[in-house]
């Protein structure tokens, strides 16, 4: 009698398998590429049940970025329209698009940090999954998240007036900044969501988008902050996504911006990929 086929129990097999590919080989390792694709389209499948499922998260990254934008054209449309010579959503519709990004990380920062003191993570890490599964399923998710969010802002901008003026190319290629920005900064929430406490990651990632937002080029334009602060606004990562996003949708520069963009997360993710795996770790083997 098969058990593929009976559904006998394997020693060291997970029934999941059997419905997931029923011709799976037995003797697959776990580190196997094959189980790794396996294990995280399974794991990325679950978080996005879950976040759906999640209040706060869809709060975040679904309803909060297109009432930010609304709001902001309503009280600085006609002003920063009048100062730049042109329609304020250029710089205001990309801002909300990266704003979105890092709230639904926090989001999903949050959740993270539930699975971990509700001993989810451990239990994962005693069964037969591949081990690297875990985080990159969370990083595919957060794709996955980013682009439906951002593409919820972007539908937001056009109703209101916004519009892209570069081609087809461009447009993609716009839709691609906030991927950069926001899996960069999933990767830091990620982090401390690993380290610290509910009430501590929500304060601190509040004061870091409250700071990219106050002092950013889509907020106002660069020429109406202090000339002493003006290198802090022109070179912050948001700017530089804003601007990137302003260039391929309205037309200026777009090479400088998008290194800029490039390097910030790059960077960010140097610094947090390390911390992250280790702090991943510990979480769940507690």
């Amino acid at each position: 009698m098969n058990p593929a086929v009976h559904g006998d129990a394997c020693p060291g097999r997970v029934p999941l398998y059997d419905y997931v590919h029923p011709r799976l080989d037995r003797t697959d390792s776990e580190s196997s590429p094959r189980l790794l694709f396996l294990h995280t389209w399974v794991q990325t499948q679950r978080l996005l049940t879950r976040w759906r499922h999640d209040i706060q998260t869809v709060i975040q990254a679904l309803i909060l970025p297109p009432m930010f934008l609304v709001a902001i054209n309503l009280v600085f449309g006609k002003p920063v329209s009048s100062v730049s010579g042109h329609s304020a959503l250029y710089g205001s519709v990309p801002m909300a698009a990266l704003i979105g990004a890092i709230f639904g990380s926090t989001a999903g920062g949050i959740c993270l940090m539930r699975e971990r003191e509700e001993g989810l993570l451990a239990r994962f890490w005693v069964l037969p999954v591949n081990r690297a599964s875990g985080l990159l399923a969370r990083l595919v998710a957060e794709v996955a998240r980013i682009l439906v969010t951002t593409v919820v802002v972007m539908c937001t901008g056009l109703v209101l007036g916004f519009r892209y003026e570069q081609g087809i190319l461009a447009t993609l290629a716009w839709l691609t900044v906030p991927l950069m920005f926001g899996v960069a900064f999933s990767f830091l929430v990620t982090t401390l969501a690993l380290y610290l406490v509910n009430t501590v990651l929500v304060e601190a990632t509040g004061l870091a988008v409250m700071l990219l937002v106050y002092f950013c080029t889509g907020f106002v334009p660069l020429a109406q902050y202090p000339s002493w602060i003006q290198p802090v606004v022109q070179h912050q990562p948001m700017s530089y996504g804003v601007e990137a996003m302003r260039g391929l949708s309205l037309g200026g520069p777009v090479v400088a911006p998008i290194i800029g963009t490039l390097l910030w997360s790059a960077g960010i993710v140097a610094v947090s990929a390390g911390p992250m795996v280790i702090g991943y770790q510990k979480a769940s083997t507690r």
